[in-house]
């Protein structure tokens, strides 16, 4: 059994990641925002779960949670779940919470990241973003950054299984109550490749939707994008990968 962090998991396919990966005999540290979000939680702390909490818009809030983390026992794998859809924690939240958490915490190996089918909108280009939140972010930029984040992480560490994930547009709090896709479809992918032991869940670099292989925007692979997005994260972070 493995010890996983499924951040962003109050509720939504984080919190059915979390739920899932407790009822199949892992050890889960789930993650709220604020206090408020807590409570969302508890069912799943009283089952066993353990409970970090912090800020992801706040790059502060990020580094105490890994180091809170990182004085706890290992973790073998990290589904970075949390986003937002709009406004000026896009950013903050989609694409520099995940890279710090990368760069800091020690032991996982294997890094699960929520993409979007939104990411083939992205623009493969850094110039302007706002990546502290002054002003509202690019949804479709952020999740083409993440995605191309998991396949440089794929190709950096080798020791490491890294994969982004679309769970595709579910009826979650951010996709709304009318979306088409699967909700149970949405959170399994990333559970398999969080804990899986079948051959494809131990593949790295790929880009995956309800548990198929697909290949991402042509950014993704780029590996000079993805050594400009690597150096322009660390200067922004102070923090290289």
């Amino acid at each position: 059994m493995s010890r996983i962090l499924v951040t962003g998991s109050a509720d939504g396919l984080g919190r059915a990641a979390a739920d899932a990966l407790l009822s199949a005999g892992h050890e889960v540290v789930v993650h709220a925002r604020n206090q408020q979000r807590v409570a969302g939680l508890d069912t799943l702390v009283d089952r066993g779960a353990h409970l970090v909490v912090g800020d992801f818009a706040e790059q502060d809030a990020v580094r105490r949670v890994a180091t809170e983390l990182n004085d706890a026992e290992p973790l073998d794998a990290v589904i970075h779940n949390a986003g937002v859809w709009s406004g000026p924690a896009v950013m903050p939240v989609n694409i520099i919470a995940p890279y710090l958490l990368t760069a800091l915490l020690r032991g996982p190996r294997r890094l699960v990241y929520l993409s979007s089918s939104s990411h083939f909108g992205g623009r493969p280009s850094l110039d302007g973003v706002d990546w502290r939140g002054r002003s509202a972010g690019s949804y479709a930029d952020s999740k083409l950054f993440v995605t191309t984040l998991a396949a440089a992480v794929a190709r950096l560490r080798p020791e490491v299984l890294s994969n982004a994930v679309d769970p595709g547009w579910v009826p979650t709090k951010m996709g709304g109550p009318g979306a088409p896709d699967d909700l149970e479809l949405g959170h399994r992918t990333q559970e398999w490749l969080a804990s899986g032991d079948a051959p494809q869940a131990l593949t790295s670099g790929g880009y995956w939707y309800h548990g198929e292989r697909l290949q991402p925007h042509r950014a993704v692979h780029d590996e000079a994008f993805q050594d400009l997005l690597l150096r322009t994260l660390a200067e922004e972070t102070g923090t290289a990968l």
